[in-house]
């Protein structure tokens, strides 16, 4: 059985500011995807999946962009959002015996915009980002579920919220 990947869909404006960020400096030669903000690497593709996503009734909220951080190889922002950490925890319960073991290790919810490079590197964007960081906020909108396809994504369903 095929798996899906459950991300947040973030508003368009923030979501342009993140695809810019990412194709600025994630190594070209392996940049196959969009910025993306990913709640599960792994989920069944399985008509359970999808009644149980649609039972997240949700408005949209903000969460807060907080931090620049190292990733070891790779620059990420980190966000702040009780709401999403609740979302995600209530899936993590629902989908618990289905879970891999990457998704059911602590979460942490980020956006990254380098990965796979010298860690060199990856610490002068750091440096350089980091040095006029100040935090913001985005808007969750919804649910979007994607395949897996050795590398791209092909998308699946969006899942809206509704306010």
């Amino acid at each position: 059985m095929s798996s899906l990947i459950l991300t947040a869909r973030i508003d368009s404006e923030n979501q342009v500011f993140f695809d810019k960020m990412r194709q600025q400096h994630f190594p070209k030669e392996i940049n196959l995807l969009k910025a993306h903000l990913t709640l599960f690497h792994k989920l069944p593709d399985a008509p359970e999946t999808y009644e149980i996503l649609e039972q997240v009734l949700e408005k949209p909220f903000e969460a807060t962009i907080s931090e620049i951080k190292s990733i070891g190889r790779g620059v990420a922002y980190f966000l702040s959002s009780p709401e999403l950490l609740q979302i995600r925890s209530s899936l993590k319960h629902k989908f618990q015996a289905q879970l891999s073991l990457q998704d059911q290790q602590g979460y942490r919810p980020h956006i990254t915009i380098q990965n796979k490079v010298k860690p060199e590197d990856a610490k002068q964007l750091l440096q350089e980002i980091a040095s006029s960081f100040e935090p913001f906020k985005i808007v969750i909108e919804g649910l979007d579920l994607w395949y897996y396809l050795d590398g791209p994504w092909k998308h699946a369903t969006h899942l809206p919220f509704w306010s």
